[in-house]
């Protein structure tokens, strides 16, 4: 298993640095190497990447400011001088968190990391369902893609309403929205996507699932007529 992956720091000597090991590991393959996040940003739009390390503290946006605007995040090693960033890259749902200097050891400790999660990712069991897997309470969950009854907004975060429960999962709702499967799901309102198999009934106003309502949008019930006519 080799996962592609692109190298971001502002300084160049730490950005050789990393791209030294990333260049002598066997389950790495290096795609580019970016000085600024806006670089980042638009060479991801040209590259299928697994693994980003990435600086924090850059120019312009920084290393949170660019998950931000991200829509499909790949997994993040943030490689940085400072601690007091690690809670904050533990909410950003970060594979690692490497303090510069980085030793050989401590770096293929990281790699392993992000190799073990891309193998869970990849492990899709039919005998258990489509799935996901969410950052919630500081623990990854797996999430049944036909227990999740709606998705609604809750500020920086999102309340994954299920079947038994509900998460609360930092996300906004269109990173989290490209993370469900199409023809599945609908954003039928600003705050909230639903599952389009709860639907038991709406009308103009609102959708029913079940004892709840949810609001409708007037301009999406035409999408969402069409779009159970589909399902």
């Amino acid at each position: 298993m080799t996962l592609n992956c692109v190298v971001v720091d502002d300084s160049a000597i730490q950005r050789l640095s990393i791209v030294k090991l990333v260049e002598n590991h066997p389950s790495l393959n290096l795609i580019a190497e970016y000085s600024s996040a806006l670089e980042t940003k638009n060479g991801l739009n040209t590259h299928q990447v697994d693994l980003i390390f990435l600086d924090i503290e850059m120019p312009v946006l920084n290393g949170f400011e660019l998950l931000d605007v991200l829509n499909n995040k790949p997994q993040i090693i943030f490689v940085t001088g400072k601690t007091e960033y690690a809670f904050k890259a533990f909410n950003y749902d970060a594979t690692d968190y490497l303090h510069k200097p980085i030793t050989r050891e401590r770096f293929n400790t990281s790699v392993d990391k992000a190799l073990e999660q891309h193998r869970l990712t990849l492990d899709f069991n039919e005998e258990d369902g489509e799935h996901i897997f969410v950052k919630s309470n500081l623990k990854k969950r797996k999430v049944y893609i036909k227990d999740i009854k709606w998705i609604e907004a809750l500020g920086d975060y999102v309340k994954l309403v299920t079947e038994e429960n509900s998460l609360v999962v930092l996300s906004t709702m269109k990173s989290f929205e490209a993370e469900l499967p199409e023809g599945k799901f609908l954003r039928i309102h600003k705050s909230y996507i639903v599952n389009l198999d709860k639907i038991d009934r709406f009308n103009s106003k609102n959708v029913e699932v079940g004892a709840y309502e949810i609001p409708l949008s007037r301009n999406k019930k035409t999408q969402l007529v069409d779009a159970l006519n589909n399902i």
